[in-house]
């Protein structure tokens, strides 16, 4: 059992292979063989044994299965995968699948409900896959993120978009019947793009150690590339393809490029991590101080904005207490809290976001029933920041104390729509504000400075 690349142990429950229903009787261009419609009518015990064999697996031991592995053999090659014997360097070609390998007959952008509802994105594209595995040694692998998926147990036994997705793959894959490995992430965890656990999946289930692997030569085909519109083009959704490539350091195209040869298109990321670190081993955030004995400190800032660090590294050593909605669960509990730190003397820190004035009122109304000052720590950090600090902390063990999980898109978003910039003007004895600086071991420096959202 192996090691995951945030820490813990995978699981792995290896599916039983099942039969794909015959076509649709919808009129789609199809990619059944009369081979295939043979198969179907030919009794099961005298059915060869299906080429795909599908498992499920988890990050680690503890949680649900999310990510789904099929792996094609064809009956009349060695299971072996190319290359995998000999001592030179393994060179990997892997592909996005939907609008890079195939796309749907029916026009569709979204997700079809017809296993039969494909073809290949351009017909050059089984001809090339062949040519890089047969002629040029290269192990081929499909990496796509299939959030519309689910591997939960559906109480309705309503599985089939599972089961299209199954069969879909199982014909594309028995079309160019060779050998190749199938991962489909299906939630928003480790495993999705631009997060490298398909990828250390996939290494590790071929046995290609860092040693082995020719990494300059290898590369990533995927359409979600970052790409501007032009020239009658829509603009691609995201950049999570081309991320993912840089993550691990592959080359990478757009299927326009590999299959095409055509001229690549101006794009840009959403989030550059790197931009934010330049200058920040050098800046120093001006130590917080006391300004007197007893006091109640209100944090201000978005989810992932740094307030928990901030407060470990500046506001515990002076003896704050820290009151915590994540912990605590509601907002009258920490206010009770809070209150009998303050009863005891205590000086307290209210590490909760306090997005708007009202929140923040019953904060000020506490440390005026107490007789203590008010101040404010406003936290400045931009939404694509904390999206991405969030991430970082939730999907690596050493960076994650408190054992948080990944917080879903709404949660930023809920801030951005509640926030309301603190003032003096309601009751703070001072607002410090804080910019977002990365702190954190050389390890952790490296983790951070990878795509995660």
């Amino acid at each position: 059992m192996s090691t995951s690349p945030g820490g813990g142990k995978r699981k792995r429950t290896t599916l039983s292979s099942r039969v794909s229903p015959p076509p649709s009787r919808r009129k789609l261009q199809s990619s059944t063989t009369k081979s295939a419609i043979a198969s179907f009518f030919t009794p099961s015990s005298q059915k060869a044994p299906e080429k795909l064999k599908w498992q499920e697996r988890a990050y680690s031991d503890q949680l649900p299965n999310t990510l789904l592995v099929g792996k094609h053999v064809p009956t009349d090659t060695s299971p072996t995968l190319p290359g995998l014997n000999q001592k030179k360097k393994k060179r990997i070609a892997a592909f996005d699948f939907d609008s890079t390998l195939i796309t749907t007959v029916s026009g569709k952008k979204s997700y079809s409900s017809e296993s039969n509802d494909w073809k290949w994105w351009h017909p050059s594209v089984p001809g090339k896959l062949r040519q890089l595995y047969t002629e040029e040694g290269y192990l081929i692998a499909v990496v796509s993120n299939q959030a519309g998926l689910s591997l939960k147990t559906d109480p309705k036994g309503s599985g089939k978009r599972l089961n299209t997705f199954k069969d879909k793959a199982s014909a594309v894959l028995n079309q160019l019947d060779m050998p190749i490995i199938i991962y489909a992430a299906t939630e928003k965890d480790i495993y999705r793009k631009p997060r490298m656990g398909m990828w250390t999946e996939l290494l590790d289930d071929c046995k290609i150690s860092s040693d082995d692997l020719d990494l300059e030569h290898s590369i990533f085909v995927g359409d979600a590339a970052g790409r501007h519109a032009e020239a009658g083009k829509a603009k691609d959704f995201s950049c999570s393809d081309r991320n993912f490539a840089g993550n691990i350091g592959l080359k990478f195209y757009t299927p326009e490029e590999f299959f095409l040869d055509e001229v690549p298109r101006a794009f840009s990321r959403t989030f550059e991590p790197s931009e934010f670190l330049p200058n920040t081993a050098a800046e120093v955030i001006a130590p917080f101080s006391r300004n007197s004995p007893q006091d109640l400190v209100v944090f201000v800032g978005s989810p992932g904005a740094g307030k928990s660090t901030f407060y470990w590294h500046n506001l515990q050593p002076l003896g704050y207490e820290r009151v915590n909605q994540d912990i605590l669960k509601t907002r009258e509990r920490c206010l009770k809290v809070a209150e009998q730190y303050l009863i005891e003397g205590k000086s307290v820190a209210v590490d909760n976001t306090n997005a708007d004035s009202e929140v923040r009122r019953r904060w000020i109304e506490l440390a005026a029933k107490r007789s203590v000052p008010v101040r404010c720590v406003h936290f400045t950090a931009a939404a694509e920041i904390c999206e991405h600090n969030d991430a970082v902390r939730a999907l690596n063990s050493n960076m994650n104390p408190e054992k948080r999980s990944m917080l879903p898109s709404v949660a930023f978003r809920g801030y951005s729509s509640r926030y309301q910039p603190p003032k003096i003007a309601e009751g703070f004895e001072d607002i410090t504000e804080v910019s977002f600086k990365f702190e954190g071991k050389e390890s952790e420096r490296n983790l951070w400075m990878q795509y995660w959202t």
